[in-house]
């Protein structure tokens, strides 16, 4: 393993309470939040933007998850691989050819001629953001070690978290002065800054191994993800059950050629053996279901404000705040909470925030509802998810020698790519199902006499409701009465779904998570096993 050397690395995980950084610590680390920004902004602005998306290219509800869902699908397939290849060829260097690729990504999804290439032009965009956002949490682990790692991942998942959930925001700021393109140029400048401070203070060479890369390893595992998610989104859907179920099928094998692969490789490129720590794989399971939830939420959340109750794309996106403020107030807090009562319990609490706010959204979210019953689930949501963050990828870096970062914050931003990709085409294959169920139940109760392919589109999407009802004005009322008692039916079929696998993660955690004494024994036991392997060269 090579070293730089004017930051020389710290020691690995797990070496007590010594706190060690690099130098230009804080301005590393702002760099490093600002690659995940560029990554963390695309995740989300397209949300805003699905109605009038919709509207120009008449796409079906299908699609229109593929779009919301195509960033986290590139990002998701291909974080692992990336991952590892960053440990082995640099981190530094695939930082900067993920802020490269992303550029022409962003434009060619802004001027898009239609609704496939926007598909299209999401999930490289995801590719590229998979080359750089892994690595910035695998040059913390790198470059940070005891107390200080904690706290720069605190300040890294807060402020990315954060970001994340502004681009509602910014997203409805561009739409009330340009075209719905516009939200995919929003992180261009950022790219480029965040090449120049890359260059220019970024360490190169830190901590990492000259071992061969599991590529077989890396396809295998793109296929198995990117086959799963598209197979998700298409289950609902008639007329493509027969593809959705070939696609399970080729995941499934896929994931089980990947296992084969990574037990006979010399090189794995994803360690079983660290992987079955209970401090890596819950703390993994744990995470993927908050940030999922997160990204989910955002999607129906968007589409809800907007469709239901009338927002426009600027209101709608600011109504998010209230998530952004507490998630950001609350995940440096998580920090001190993981020293003081461990990661088990911090971990609980901010599942428990989300429990409540999936609670607050079968509850408050009606159709006519006001402002506070919106904010009040997003403020438990913000809170949860800035609380739960911090002992999820901190546990997940400090179970693994410091030579397989990239495994660790590959399987840390799986958490959040993963856990979003799958989150949002359940929510999305739920809220498909659920819209079509109900408004063919309000056209049966009609009572008027309606073609097989008006009901198609009536039954595709809410947006495809709204232009027709635009169509037919003398029917409009009617038509859109009916297209959002049918949205609402399918969104709580959603927030049901999130409610169960927010329980279902908590219990993991509850039965299966060290407490604190345990944990901090299990750590040392991991390093002891680590360093007893011969040091790679």
């Amino acid at each position: 393993m090579t070293t730089d050397a004017a930051n020389p690395a710290p020691a690995g995980p797990g070496t007590g309470e010594r706190s060690t950084e690099p130098t230009r610590g804080r301005a590393v680390l702002l760099t490093l939040i600002l690659v995940a920004a560029v990554a963390n902004l695309n995740l989300s602005v397209a949300n805003v933007a699905l109605p009038d998306i919709g509207k120009t290219f008449g796409s079906s509800q299908t699609v229109l998850d593929l779009v919301a869902v195509g960033y986290s699908l590139g990002l998701a397939a291909s974080v692992l691989w990336f991952g590892a290849l960053g440990d082995r060829h640099g981190r530094k260097l695939m930082i900067l050819g993920g802020m490269f690729l992303s550029i022409p990504a962003c434009l060619v999804a802004a001027y898009a001629p239609s609704d496939a290439v926007l598909f299209g032009a999401r999930v490289v965009g995801g590719l590229s953001a998979g080359m750089a956002y892994p690595t910035t949490l695998a040059l913390i682990t790198a470059l940070w070690s005891g107390p200080a790692r904690t706290r720069a991942i605190a300040l890294w998942s807060a402020l990315g978290g954060g970001i994340a959930a502004l681009g509602p925001m910014v997203s409805g700021l561009l739409l009330q002065r340009f075209w719905w393109g516009s939200v995919f140029l929003v992180t261009l400048p950022l790219a480029v800054l965040a090449l120049a401070l890359t260059w220019r203070l970024v360490p190169a060479h830190v901590y990492e191994t000259t071992e061969r890369v599991d590529n077989l390893g890396g396809v295998l595992s793109a296929v198995s993800i990117g086959a799963l998610v598209v197979a998700i989104n298409f289950v609902t859907v008639a007329n493509l059950r027969t593809a959705a179920l070939v696609l399970m099928a080729v995941a499934l094998l896929g994931l089980a050629l990947f296992v084969v692969r990574q037990r006979r490789a010399a090189n794995p490129l994803y360690d079983l053996a660290v992987a079955r720590r209970r401090t890596f794989w819950v703390a993994a399971c744990a995470g993927i279901i908050v940030f999922g939830s997160l990204m989910g939420i955002s999607f129906v959340n968007q589409q809800y404000l907007q469709n239901v109750l009338d927002y426009s794309s600027l209101n709608a996106g600011l109504a998010i705040l209230p998530a952004v403020v507490f998630m950001v107030l609350v995940a440096p807090h998580s920090a001190t909470l993981v020293e003081r009562m461990g990661s088990r319990a911090t971990l609980l609490a901010g599942q428990t925030l989300l429990a409540l706010a999936f609670v607050g959204m079968l509850l408050l979210w009606k159709q006519g509802s006001a402002y506070w019953q919106v904010a009040i689930p997003l403020c438990l949501m913000g809170a949860g998810v800035g609380l739960a963050g911090t002992p999820s990828s901190n546990s997940l870096t400090g179970s693994v020698p410091v030579t397989r970062a990239g495994m660790a914050s590959g399987t840390a931003d799986l958490q959040r790519d993963l856990g979003g990709a799958f989150m949002t085409s359940v929510f999305g294959a739920l809220l498909t199902a659920g819209y079509a169920s109900a408004m063919g139940n309000a056209i049966a109760a009609s009572g008027q006499d309606v073609t097989s392919s008006t009901q198609n589109t009536l039954q595709m999407s809410y947006a495809s409701a709204a232009d027709l009802a635009s169509q037919h004005p003398q029917y409009a009322q009617q038509i859109i009465a009916a297209a959002k008692q049918s949205f609402l039916q399918g969104d709580q079929w959603a927030y049901v779904a999130g409610l169960v696998a927010v329980v279902a993660g908590a219990a993991l955690v509850f039965l299966a998570f060290p407490h604190k004494e345990q944990e901090a024994q299990m750590r040392s036991e991991y390093v002891a096993e680590d360093e007893a392997v011969a040091p790679r060269s």
